[in-house]
């Protein structure tokens, strides 16, 4: 009966300490995740920046010179800019995800009744 308590004890423990290195594991990952989030919206933000001050350009320069080259030329980087925007945009999303802690949520979920008792045969 002793040696059941102490295996007992020493699973529980194994146990706890296999949710502790999970949660350390995706504590890592979410922080990384968010660095990479802030990098990300910094660079669209300063995409954005461009992209807006493009356009500008592109009319001015629409409207001063009346000639398609210069402007075609500002709004093709404007267009640049706006996809590498979303792109940047879709990074985030897909980083956003990991810092809800995942796998650490479905492990610390009780097990259904019905999966228990095909575990116990």
């Amino acid at each position: 009966m002793l040696e059941d308590a102490q295996s007992l004890w020493h699973e529980l423990c194994g146990l706890i300490h296999d949710h502790f290195r999970l949660a350390a594991l995706e504590t890592q990952r979410a922080g990384k995740s968010l660095v990479d989030m802030i990098v990300a919206g910094i660079m669209v933000a300063v995409l954005l920046i461009s992209a807006w001050l493009g356009l500008l350009t592109a009319a001015v320069l629409k409207l001063v010179a009346h000639g398609m080259v210069a402007s075609s030329a500002i709004l093709l980087a404007v267009a640049f800019n706006l996809l590498l925007s979303l792109i940047l945009f879709g990074v985030i999303r897909r980083k956003s995800r990991y810092l809800q802690f995942p796998a650490t949520l479905r492990n610390l979920q009780p097990m259904p009744s019905g999966r228990r008792d095909t575990e116990k045969t």
